[in-house]
Protein backbone atom coordinates (compact mmCIF):
# COMPACT_ATOMS: atom_id res chain seq x y z
CA UNK A 1 0.00 0.00 0.00
CA UNK A 2 0.93 3.62 -0.46
CA UNK A 3 0.95 6.04 2.45
CA UNK A 4 3.23 7.65 5.01
CA UNK A 5 3.62 4.35 6.91
CA UNK A 6 4.28 2.12 3.90
CA UNK A 7 6.86 -0.53 4.79
CA UNK A 8 5.95 -0.63 8.48
CA UNK A 9 4.98 -4.11 9.68
CA UNK A 10 2.59 -4.28 12.63
CA UNK A 11 0.97 -7.26 14.32
CA UNK A 12 -2.42 -6.70 15.94
CA UNK A 13 -3.61 -9.28 18.44
CA UNK A 14 -7.29 -8.75 17.76
CA UNK A 15 -9.53 -7.67 20.61
CA UNK A 16 -12.48 -5.31 20.90
CA UNK A 17 -12.90 -1.55 21.11
CA UNK A 18 -9.77 0.56 20.82
CA UNK A 19 -7.42 -2.12 19.44
CA UNK A 20 -9.07 -2.63 16.04
CA UNK A 21 -9.53 1.14 15.67
CA UNK A 22 -5.81 1.70 16.35
CA UNK A 23 -5.02 -0.97 13.76
CA UNK A 24 -7.24 0.84 11.27
CA UNK A 25 -5.33 4.10 11.84
CA UNK A 26 -2.03 2.34 11.11
CA UNK A 27 -3.37 0.45 8.11
CA UNK A 28 -5.13 3.47 6.60
CA UNK A 29 -1.75 5.19 6.26
CA UNK A 30 -0.06 2.28 4.52
CA UNK A 31 1.32 0.11 7.33
CA UNK A 32 1.04 -3.62 6.76
CA UNK A 33 -1.18 -4.67 9.65
CA UNK A 34 -1.58 -8.38 10.32
CA UNK A 35 -4.65 -9.04 12.43
CA UNK A 36 -4.21 -12.20 14.50
CA UNK A 37 -7.62 -13.78 15.11
CA UNK A 38 -8.37 -16.54 17.59
CA UNK A 39 -10.14 -18.62 14.97
CA UNK A 40 -10.85 -18.55 11.26
CA UNK A 41 -14.22 -17.31 10.10
CA UNK A 42 -16.71 -19.08 7.87
CA UNK A 43 -15.41 -18.61 4.29
CA UNK A 44 -18.96 -18.96 2.95
CA UNK A 45 -20.42 -16.25 5.18
CA UNK A 46 -20.50 -12.69 3.85
CA UNK A 47 -17.77 -10.72 5.68
CA UNK A 48 -18.81 -7.81 7.85
CA UNK A 49 -17.44 -4.73 6.12
CA UNK A 50 -16.25 -3.19 9.38
CA UNK A 51 -14.15 0.00 8.94
CA UNK A 52 -11.88 -1.03 11.82
CA UNK A 53 -10.96 -4.26 9.98
CA UNK A 54 -10.26 -2.71 6.58
CA UNK A 55 -6.84 -2.61 4.88
CA UNK A 56 -5.60 -5.48 7.06
CA UNK A 57 -4.66 -9.07 6.36
CA UNK A 58 -6.05 -11.62 8.79
CA UNK A 59 -4.51 -14.79 10.12
CA UNK A 60 -5.90 -17.36 12.55
CA UNK A 61 -3.72 -18.66 15.40
CA UNK A 62 -4.68 -20.41 18.62
CA UNK A 63 -2.46 -19.04 21.38
CA UNK A 64 -3.26 -22.07 23.52
CA UNK A 65 -1.29 -24.22 21.07
CA UNK A 66 2.51 -24.08 21.52
CA UNK A 67 3.08 -24.42 17.78
CA UNK A 68 0.91 -21.37 17.08
CA UNK A 69 2.69 -19.36 19.77
CA UNK A 70 5.97 -20.24 18.11
CA UNK A 71 4.56 -19.28 14.73
CA UNK A 72 3.57 -15.86 16.09
CA UNK A 73 7.01 -15.31 17.60
CA UNK A 74 8.57 -16.04 14.23
CA UNK A 75 6.42 -13.28 12.77
CA UNK A 76 7.52 -11.01 15.62
CA UNK A 77 11.10 -11.46 14.44
CA UNK A 78 10.12 -9.77 11.16
CA UNK A 79 7.80 -7.09 12.58
CA UNK A 80 8.35 -3.50 13.67
CA UNK A 81 5.60 -3.50 16.29
CA UNK A 82 2.95 -5.60 17.97
CA UNK A 83 0.04 -4.60 20.18
CA UNK A 84 -2.55 -6.30 22.35
CA UNK A 85 -5.50 -5.41 24.57
CA UNK A 86 -5.47 -8.19 27.15
CA UNK A 87 -5.74 -7.78 30.90
CA UNK A 88 -2.31 -7.37 32.50
CA UNK A 89 -0.46 -10.68 32.68
CA UNK A 90 -2.52 -12.55 30.08
CA UNK A 91 -0.01 -12.14 27.27
CA UNK A 92 2.77 -13.32 29.58
CA UNK A 93 0.80 -16.44 30.49
CA UNK A 94 0.28 -17.17 26.80
CA UNK A 95 4.02 -16.84 26.16
CA UNK A 96 3.67 -13.78 23.92
CA UNK A 97 4.35 -11.00 26.43
CA UNK A 98 6.92 -8.23 26.04
CA UNK A 99 9.88 -10.22 27.32
CA UNK A 100 9.24 -13.12 24.94
CA UNK A 101 8.81 -10.77 21.98
CA UNK A 102 11.83 -8.59 22.81
CA UNK A 103 14.00 -11.70 23.12
CA UNK A 104 13.07 -12.60 19.55
CA UNK A 105 13.31 -9.03 18.26
CA UNK A 106 15.12 -6.49 20.48
CA UNK A 107 13.84 -3.65 18.27
CA UNK A 108 10.16 -4.55 18.53
CA UNK A 109 7.75 -1.93 19.91
CA UNK A 110 5.19 -3.66 22.11
CA UNK A 111 1.93 -1.74 22.62
CA UNK A 112 -0.39 -2.58 25.49
CA UNK A 113 -3.95 -1.21 25.51
CA UNK A 114 -5.97 -1.41 28.71
CA UNK A 115 -8.55 0.66 30.53
CA UNK A 116 -6.91 0.91 33.95
CA UNK A 117 -3.26 0.43 33.00
CA UNK A 118 -0.70 -2.27 33.69
CA UNK A 119 -0.54 -1.63 37.43
CA UNK A 120 -2.57 -0.05 40.21
CA UNK A 121 -5.37 -1.29 42.48
CA UNK A 122 -7.85 -1.63 39.60
CA UNK A 123 -5.50 -3.14 37.01
CA UNK A 124 -7.15 -6.57 37.11
CA UNK A 125 -10.75 -5.35 37.30
CA UNK A 126 -13.15 -5.52 34.38
CA UNK A 127 -14.44 -2.25 32.98
CA UNK A 128 -15.51 -0.33 29.93
CA UNK A 129 -15.20 3.16 28.50
CA UNK A 130 -17.83 4.68 30.80
CA UNK A 131 -16.05 3.39 33.90
CA UNK A 132 -12.65 4.64 32.80
CA UNK A 133 -13.75 8.18 32.01
CA UNK A 134 -15.78 8.25 35.24
CA UNK A 135 -12.52 8.02 37.18
CA UNK A 136 -10.87 10.95 35.38
CA UNK A 137 -13.39 13.72 36.03
CA UNK A 138 -14.43 13.80 32.38
CA UNK A 139 -17.75 11.97 32.70
CA UNK A 140 -18.99 14.09 35.62
CA UNK A 141 -18.81 17.20 33.46
CA UNK A 142 -20.85 15.79 30.57
CA UNK A 143 -24.62 15.99 30.77
CA UNK A 144 -27.54 18.41 30.74
CA UNK A 145 -27.17 21.38 33.04
CA UNK A 146 -28.50 20.38 36.43
CA UNK A 147 -28.98 16.78 35.30
CA UNK A 148 -26.91 13.62 35.61
CA UNK A 149 -23.73 12.60 33.77
CA UNK A 150 -24.52 10.89 30.44
CA UNK A 151 -22.48 8.42 28.36
CA UNK A 152 -20.76 10.25 25.46
CA UNK A 153 -20.88 7.08 23.36
CA UNK A 154 -17.46 5.41 23.77
CA UNK A 155 -15.52 8.19 22.06
CA UNK A 156 -13.54 9.54 25.02
CA UNK A 157 -12.19 6.42 26.71
CA UNK A 158 -11.91 3.80 23.98
CA UNK A 159 -10.95 6.01 21.05
CA UNK A 160 -9.80 9.44 22.23
CA UNK A 161 -8.03 8.31 25.39
CA UNK A 162 -7.29 4.78 24.19
CA UNK A 163 -6.63 4.21 20.49
CA UNK A 164 -5.20 7.66 19.81
CA UNK A 165 -2.73 7.49 22.69
CA UNK A 166 -1.76 3.92 21.84
CA UNK A 167 -0.95 4.94 18.26
CA UNK A 168 0.84 8.10 19.41
CA UNK A 169 2.88 6.15 21.95
CA UNK A 170 3.81 3.44 19.48
CA UNK A 171 4.84 5.97 16.84
CA UNK A 172 7.03 7.75 19.43
CA UNK A 173 8.67 4.44 20.33
CA UNK A 174 9.14 3.49 16.67
CA UNK A 175 10.81 6.84 16.02
CA UNK A 176 13.14 6.37 18.98
CA UNK A 177 13.95 2.79 17.96
CA UNK A 178 15.28 4.06 14.63
CA UNK A 179 18.04 5.84 16.55
CA UNK A 180 18.66 3.48 19.45
CA UNK A 181 18.01 0.15 17.76
CA UNK A 182 16.04 -0.88 20.84
CA UNK A 183 12.36 -1.52 21.29
CA UNK A 184 10.26 -0.91 24.37
CA UNK A 185 6.82 -1.39 25.91
CA UNK A 186 4.11 1.24 25.49
CA UNK A 187 1.59 1.17 28.35
CA UNK A 188 -1.49 2.95 26.97
CA UNK A 189 -4.22 3.20 29.61
CA UNK A 190 -7.56 4.82 28.83
CA UNK A 191 -7.60 6.50 32.24
CA UNK A 192 -4.29 8.18 31.42
CA UNK A 193 -5.39 9.23 27.95
CA UNK A 194 -8.77 10.55 29.08
CA UNK A 195 -7.07 12.51 31.87
CA UNK A 196 -4.81 14.09 29.25
CA UNK A 197 -7.88 15.09 27.24
CA UNK A 198 -8.98 17.09 30.29
CA UNK A 199 -5.87 19.30 30.19
CA UNK A 200 -7.77 22.43 29.15
CA UNK A 201 -10.29 22.00 31.93
CA UNK A 202 -7.58 21.44 34.51
CA UNK A 203 -6.24 24.85 33.51
CA UNK A 204 -9.76 26.33 33.71
CA UNK A 205 -10.02 24.95 37.23
CA UNK A 206 -6.83 26.76 38.24
CA UNK A 207 -8.16 30.00 36.71
CA UNK A 208 -11.45 29.76 38.56
CA UNK A 209 -13.34 29.16 35.31
CA UNK A 210 -14.59 25.71 36.26
CA UNK A 211 -17.57 24.39 38.17
CA UNK A 212 -18.14 20.85 39.39
CA UNK A 213 -21.85 21.03 38.59
CA UNK A 214 -22.91 18.63 35.83
CA UNK A 215 -23.20 20.65 32.62
CA UNK A 216 -22.26 23.75 34.59
CA UNK A 217 -19.35 24.92 32.46
CA UNK A 218 -19.80 27.21 29.49
CA UNK A 219 -18.38 24.44 27.25
CA UNK A 220 -20.67 21.90 28.91
CA UNK A 221 -23.95 23.47 27.89
CA UNK A 222 -24.58 25.92 30.71
CA UNK A 223 -24.03 28.99 28.54
CA UNK A 224 -26.75 30.05 26.12
CA UNK A 225 -24.14 30.69 23.43
CA UNK A 226 -22.66 27.16 23.46
CA UNK A 227 -25.45 24.63 23.14
CA UNK A 228 -27.88 22.87 20.83
CA UNK A 229 -31.42 24.05 20.16
CA UNK A 230 -34.52 22.32 18.88
CA UNK A 231 -36.15 23.68 15.74
CA UNK A 232 -39.71 23.77 14.44
CA UNK A 233 -39.25 20.42 12.65
CA UNK A 234 -37.96 18.64 15.80
CA UNK A 235 -34.41 18.71 14.42
CA UNK A 236 -31.51 20.50 16.09
CA UNK A 237 -28.88 23.15 15.43
CA UNK A 238 -25.67 23.98 17.28
CA UNK A 239 -24.24 27.41 18.11
CA UNK A 240 -20.80 28.07 19.58
CA UNK A 241 -19.76 31.74 19.24
CA UNK A 242 -17.32 31.76 22.14
CA UNK A 243 -15.37 34.83 21.05
CA UNK A 244 -17.15 38.18 21.58
CA UNK A 245 -17.00 39.23 17.91
CA UNK A 246 -18.59 35.95 16.80
CA UNK A 247 -21.21 36.22 19.54
CA UNK A 248 -22.06 39.74 18.38
CA UNK A 249 -22.54 38.47 14.83
CA UNK A 250 -24.92 35.73 15.97
CA UNK A 251 -27.00 38.19 17.96
CA UNK A 252 -27.15 40.56 14.99
CA UNK A 253 -28.11 37.86 12.49
CA UNK A 254 -30.80 36.56 14.82
CA UNK A 255 -32.23 40.08 15.10
CA UNK A 256 -31.89 40.14 18.87
CA UNK A 257 -31.35 43.09 21.19
CA UNK A 258 -27.57 43.43 21.63
CA UNK A 259 -27.99 45.20 24.97
CA UNK A 260 -30.25 42.47 26.35
CA UNK A 261 -27.77 39.77 25.33
CA UNK A 262 -24.68 41.65 26.51
CA UNK A 263 -22.07 40.65 27.56
CA UNK A 264 -21.31 37.36 25.89
CA UNK A 265 -18.46 35.11 25.01
CA UNK A 266 -15.55 33.43 26.72
CA UNK A 267 -13.73 35.41 29.43
CA UNK A 268 -16.46 38.06 29.46
CA UNK A 269 -18.02 37.43 32.87
CA UNK A 270 -21.11 39.19 34.08
CA UNK A 271 -23.99 37.26 32.53
CA UNK A 272 -23.65 33.81 34.08
CA UNK A 273 -26.68 34.32 36.32
CA UNK A 274 -28.68 35.28 33.22
CA UNK A 275 -27.62 32.29 31.10
CA UNK A 276 -30.81 30.29 31.88
CA UNK A 277 -33.06 33.24 30.98
CA UNK A 278 -31.18 33.97 27.76
CA UNK A 279 -31.20 30.31 26.86
CA UNK A 280 -34.97 30.21 27.18
CA UNK A 281 -35.27 33.14 24.78
CA UNK A 282 -32.95 31.50 22.24
CA UNK A 283 -34.81 28.22 22.58
CA UNK A 284 -38.12 29.94 21.82
CA UNK A 285 -36.58 31.71 18.82
CA UNK A 286 -35.03 28.59 17.29
CA UNK A 287 -38.37 26.79 17.55
CA UNK A 288 -39.86 29.31 15.10
CA UNK A 289 -38.00 27.96 12.04
CA UNK A 290 -36.93 24.61 10.68
CA UNK A 291 -33.35 23.39 10.90
CA UNK A 292 -32.88 23.99 7.17
CA UNK A 293 -34.18 27.53 7.43
CA UNK A 294 -31.71 28.33 10.19
CA UNK A 295 -28.98 26.68 8.15
CA UNK A 296 -29.75 28.90 5.18
CA UNK A 297 -29.52 31.98 7.41
CA UNK A 298 -26.46 31.12 9.52
CA UNK A 299 -24.29 28.44 7.91
CA UNK A 300 -20.97 29.69 6.56
CA UNK A 301 -21.02 32.88 8.64
CA UNK A 302 -18.87 33.77 11.64
CA UNK A 303 -21.80 33.08 13.95
CA UNK A 304 -20.24 29.64 14.65
CA UNK A 305 -23.24 27.60 13.55
CA UNK A 306 -23.83 24.08 12.24
CA UNK A 307 -26.90 21.92 11.82
CA UNK A 308 -26.93 18.79 13.97
CA UNK A 309 -26.91 15.98 11.40
CA UNK A 310 -27.61 12.30 11.79
CA UNK A 311 -25.05 9.75 10.68
CA UNK A 312 -27.22 9.15 7.62
CA UNK A 313 -27.28 12.85 6.74
CA UNK A 314 -23.64 13.76 7.38
CA UNK A 315 -22.05 12.30 4.21
CA UNK A 316 -24.42 14.27 1.96
CA UNK A 317 -23.67 17.66 3.49
CA UNK A 318 -21.97 19.84 0.83
CA UNK A 319 -18.88 20.46 2.95
CA UNK A 320 -18.44 16.82 3.92
CA UNK A 321 -19.04 15.75 0.32
CA UNK A 322 -16.56 18.30 -1.03
CA UNK A 323 -13.84 17.07 1.33
CA UNK A 324 -14.78 13.42 0.71
CA UNK A 325 -14.81 12.87 4.46
CA UNK A 326 -16.75 9.68 3.80
CA UNK A 327 -15.75 7.22 1.11
CA UNK A 328 -17.08 4.09 -0.57
CA UNK A 329 -15.42 0.91 0.66
CA UNK A 330 -16.68 -2.27 -0.95
CA UNK A 331 -20.07 -0.74 -1.59
CA UNK A 332 -20.47 0.71 1.91
CA UNK A 333 -19.98 4.32 2.94
CA UNK A 334 -17.27 4.59 5.58
CA UNK A 335 -15.08 7.22 7.20
CA UNK A 336 -12.21 8.19 4.89
CA UNK A 337 -8.62 7.90 6.18
CA UNK A 338 -7.45 10.88 8.24
CA UNK A 339 -5.40 12.99 8.45
CA UNK A 340 -4.35 13.75 4.87
CA UNK A 341 -0.84 13.98 3.49
CA UNK A 342 0.33 16.16 0.60
CA UNK A 343 3.14 13.90 -0.66
CA UNK A 344 2.28 10.43 0.64
CA UNK A 345 -1.50 10.09 0.39
CA UNK A 346 -3.06 6.84 1.48
CA UNK A 347 -4.56 4.39 -0.98
CA UNK A 348 -8.36 4.06 -1.02
CA UNK A 349 -9.35 1.61 1.74
CA UNK A 350 -9.93 -2.03 0.86
CA UNK A 351 -12.81 -3.87 2.55
CA UNK A 352 -12.31 -6.35 5.36
CA UNK A 353 -12.15 -10.02 4.47
CA UNK A 354 -12.97 -13.20 6.31
CA UNK A 355 -11.13 -13.75 9.60
CA UNK A 356 -8.07 -15.93 9.07
CA UNK A 357 -8.34 -15.93 5.29
CA UNK A 358 -4.76 -14.70 4.77
CA UNK A 359 -2.95 -17.10 7.10
CA UNK A 360 -0.97 -19.04 4.52
CA UNK A 361 -0.27 -15.98 2.35
CA UNK A 362 1.10 -13.93 5.25
CA UNK A 363 3.51 -16.63 6.42
CA UNK A 364 4.65 -17.15 2.85
CA UNK A 365 5.11 -13.44 2.11
CA UNK A 366 6.98 -12.83 5.37
CA UNK A 367 9.24 -15.80 4.69
CA UNK A 368 8.24 -17.49 7.94
CA UNK A 369 7.69 -21.22 8.41
CA UNK A 370 4.59 -22.25 10.26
Amino acid sequence: MAGALAGLKIIELVGIGPGPFAGMLFADQGAEVIAVERAAGDPDAPPLNDPTRRNKRSIALDMKKPEDVEALLRLVEKADAIFEGYRPGVAERLGIGPEACLRRNPKIVYGRMTGWGQEGPLAQAAGHDLNYIALTGALHAIGPTGGKPVPPLNLIGDYGGGSMFLVWGMMCALFEAQRSGRGQVVDAAMVDGAANLMALFISFQKLGLWTNAVGGHFLGGAAHYYDTYECADDKFVSIAPIEPQFYAELIERLGLDAEEFKPGGFLMPGAEERWPQLKEKLAALFRTKSRDEWTELLEGTDACFAPVLTLDEAPAHPHMAARKTFTDVGGDLQNAPAPRFSRTPADPPTPAGVAGADTEAVFRDWGVAR
